[in-house]
């Protein structure tokens, strides 16, 4: 009787860690998408941010070298 009452609770436990995750979907679905979306954002400023240091770093050697 011990055993199947540790099986009929895990099986319980295991309906409701389910349940919960089926109502959270879309909300990791959500979020998922908005972490996808702030990556982009901070990857396009990284290269924005790289070809500006490339442009000064040329506009310094370019005029450095005409003096």
């Amino acid at each position: 009787m011990k055993a199947f009452l540790t099986g009929l609770l895990f099986l319980i436990a295991l309906v409701l860690l389910l349940g919960v995750v089926f109502l959270l979907y879309p909300l990791l679905l959500l979020a998922g998408f908005l972490l996808r979306i702030c990556l982009m954002v901070l990857l396009a400023l990284a290269a924005i941010w790289l070809l500006g240091k490339c442009v000064i770093f040329i506009w310094e050697k370019i005029t450095r070298g005409a003096q």
